[in-house]
């Protein structure tokens, strides 16, 4: 295409994802969804022309960025409650997977050797990281089973990937399984490493520069910088990426202003609308380009079609197989988790009552171990992955565009490469629109719902409520309460915060410069927002409450500060 047509194609994609996107909510149909059928009808249209995208392009441009902005977004500490689970489903069941659909096409495919037969496996192993989510999201499923879907679809990315590689490299040469293994294991501990020290100098970088524009912009780099590195070293790019998100996003509310976060947000927001949405738009695009390539090869279509559709049913009872298990010992251990949170609190009330421990060194260290210990188990006692939960988990196996661009990125030596590839297109086109279509449904008639509002309601009153008494006792009620320059603040100052901190006034003071006592209190509210964040801070390393009430409660105060609203 010419330049010209490229700038009227972007127009008109980027009106279409809008378009698809607001459409999607009247017709109670996932964007995803929407977007590949739509693609796929275009692609049907007489003179279309053909839409060849080199998948190095999805998996070195596209991929990066998109599991970088929601790692950002995705709770460290649920992350972490809940990686058994995400750990089975991400890299257990990835291999599993790979391994069973790689027997299934080597049975089939006579001239396919089973390390090749397995890397096309691994191209179709793991789920869309987008779909479910978005699904999810919109019908309000529980806390824990959005991160667990979320969180399989951040690593098990990496985890097919560098199966992938690890087998197209053995179709060249011998196959030797602890040479793989330690390949395997040398990608991921490098990606460890290379992604938390990116995530932890980007976030240091960007919270000594003091305008939003420019640190939002060092983070549309960030997922690059984590994943090239990686790569050079041929570990897993893409699981260095997800670790570089998950330390800003745990690191960067404590040390990046609120206007760095809050322009960070907006931007990569528009950024992921646009990418993910427009990756389903073009997996449907290219069909009509896939079953061309078949038939010019001589190949039949209708044989890639039933093998699609056997994978898709291979896919399925493998995951069902690796969910029951999985559930099943989330329900067993709930009991031993009440147990748990009640013996902690014992030992808690013994500690707070004993004088000769409260003057030990060691003893806030050993209490807030003790907090989070205990939060983590009332999080695992109230709330239990159970079967219902699990069938959703077990039904939401949609594949989207990375399956189709690993496929693509297959040798072209590989026998049956065109017809492998339009397999893996039928596995996604019929995972996503099948499985994404009817999982609302399922959702439905399984009467699952997702938080307690009211109950989120107290919890985040509760959590303002300390978080502003913190503040009052840290600042307004210290006697050594000093201004920058050692004077005392004015007590019509310290009263005004006062009665402004009961309040939650929504009008911003005005700074009057001709009054010096007025002049004070953005000082003094700096101070009181200051503490504020400590004790949020506070609450966030406890665990104390769930973390979609901290994020609640972070926002409003963000919010507040914003605004120059009195805390």
């Amino acid at each position: 295409m010419h330049l010209e047509q490229l700038e009227i194609v972007g127009v008109i994609a980027v009106l279409v994802i809008v378009a698809a996107s607001l459409a999607s909510r009247r017709l109670g149909l996932a964007t995803p969804i929407l977007l590949v059928l739509v693609g796929l009808g275009v692609s049907l249209v007489p003179g279309m022309p053909r839409i060849d995208v080199p998948p190095e392009l999805i998996l070195t441009a596209v991929l990066p960025p998109l599991l970088y902005s929601a790692a950002v977004n995705m709770p460290v500490v649920d992350f972490r409650r809940d990686l058994r689970t995400i750990t089975a489903l991400s890299v257990v069941l990835v291999l599993l997977s790979s391994l069973g659909v790689g027997l299934l096409l080597w049975w089939i495919f006579p001239d396919l050797s089973l390390a090749a037969a397995i890397a096309v496996g691994a191209v179709v192993s793991p789920p869309d990281a987008v779909a479910a989510t978005s699904i999810g999201k919109r019908l309000g499923l529980p806390p824990r089973l959005l991160t667990i879907l979320e969180g399989e679809g951040l690593v098990n990315d990496a985890t097919a990937l560098v199966l992938l590689r690890t087998a197209v490299a053995a179709t060249a040469g011998a196959f030797s399984f602890w040479r793989a293994a330690a390949d395997f294991a040398y990608a991921v501990a490098i990606a460890l490493v290379i992604g938390a020290v990116v995530g932890m100098l980007a976030v240091r970088i960007r919270s000594r520069i003091d305008q939003p524009a420019l640190t939002t912009a060092i983070s549309f780099v960030v997922p690059f910088v984590a994943f090239l590195p990686a790569e050079l070293l041929h570990a897993s790019g893409v699981l260095s990426v997800v670790v570089a998100g998950l330390v800003t996003g745990a690191a960067g509310v404590r040390r990046l202003s609120v206007q760095d976060r809050s322009a960070e947000r907006t931007n990569w927001t528009t950024v992921q609308l646009l990418l993910e949405n427009g990756v389903f738009l073009l997996m449907g695009l290219q069909l009509v380009t896939l079953v061309d390539d078949v038939a010019d090869v001589g190949l039949s279509v209708l044989t890639a079609v039933w093998v699609g559709l056997l994978v898709v049913l291979a896919l399925a009872l493998i995951r069902l197989a690796v969910v029951v298990p999985v559930v099943h010992s989330a329900r067993r251990r709930q009991d031993d988790h009440r147990h748990t949170e009640a013996k902690i609190g014992r030992i808690l009330e013994q500690v707070s009552s004993d004088e000769r421990l409260q003057q030990h060194p060691a003893l806030p260290k050993a209490e807030r171990w003790l907090r989070r210990r205990r939060a983590d188990a009332r999080f695992y006692a109230e709330n239990g992955l159970g079967w219902r939960g699990g069938a959703v988990i077990a039904w939401s196996g949609m594949r989207g565009v990375v399956t189709l661009a690993a496929a693509q990125s297959l040798p072209t030596d590989f026998p049956y490469r065109t017809q492998l590839v339009l397999i893996a297109f039928v596995v996604a086109l019929v995972t996503l629109v099948g499985q994404g279509g009817t999982l609302p449904l399922l959702i439905r008639l399984l009467g699952i719902r997702g938080s307690d509002a009211e109950r989120e309601r107290r919890e985040l009153q509760l959590l303002l409520s300390e978080v502003g008494e913190a503040a009052v006792a840290q600042v307004l009620d210290n006697p050594s309460l000093r201004r920058r320059d050692g004077g005392e603040f004015a007590p019509e100052v310290l009263h005004a915060a006062r009665a402004w901190q009961e309040r939650m006034r929504q009008d911003p003071p005005r700074e009057d410069e001709g009054d010096p006592v007025r002049a004070q209190m953005p000082e003094l509210l700096t101070l009181v927002q200051e503490a504020q964040r400590d004790a949020l801070d506070e609450a966030r390393s406890t665990a104390a409450y769930d973390s979609h009430v901290i994020a609640r409660a972070q926002k409003l105060l963000d919010q507040r500060a914003l605004r120059g609203d009195a805390p």
